[in-house]
């Protein structure tokens, strides 16, 4: 009897609930409100990861898979600004502040502290969202912050500064599901 509650205890691990979260089709949207343009980008392939256990964020993104609506424009954002040959990845890393002990069909505010890089510069972050526990199981994950693009030395040339807008809004929605 001895060894069968051994198993047990060995195997409830595997029969518990995922701590990690993943999700490879996360959405991405810029805004970029300059004087006389305002337009927005943006992707559908987020790749992100939630491990509430280790309390570790990870998400990163393909620049190369942003998309204003105009062709010339993602070029040229890509080419001149992004410089996506050399930086094609934004990623952020970070913990949360606080980890929620969630309860299904509840939202949760959360804070992720850690470091954002794109264009090859990494700097310190603070991110506000809402994390909600969905009676499926998975996670939906919410979250807006701004950025400069002078933080990261994305250079606005004088003949944009009027059409690209300095500071850029980012928002991010994903659905993570529980990883298997």
């Amino acid at each position: 009897m001895r060894s069968l509650g051994f198993l047990v205890l060995f195997f409830l691990p595997l029969f518990g609930f995922s701590q990690e979260y993943l999700t490879k089709t996360g959405s991405v949207v810029f805004l970029s409100t300059a004087p006389l343009n305002e337009f927005e980008g943006k992707s559908k392939v987020l790749n992100g990861l939630v491990d509430l256990e280790k309390n570790l964020l990870d998400f990163y993104l393909d620049l190369n898979t942003l998309e204003t609506g105009i062709g010339l424009r993602d070029k040229h954002m890509r080419e001149n600004y992004l410089e996506t040959d050399k930086y094609p990845f934004a990623e952020f890393t970070g913990k949360m502040e606080p980890v929620p002990a969630m309860e299904p069909g509840k939202s949760y505010p959360v804070r992720a502290k850690g470091k954002f890089k794109i264009h090859g510069v990494e700097r310190d972050l603070l991110v506000p969202g809402t994390l909600t526990l969905r009676d499926d199981g998975k996670i939906d994950l919410k979250a807006e912050f701004v950025i400069s693009l002078n933080d990261y030395q994305i250079e606005i040339p004088k003949l944009v500064f009027y059409e690209l807008a300095a500071e850029q809004k980012l928002t991010i929605n994903a659905t993570l599901s529980p990883k298997k």
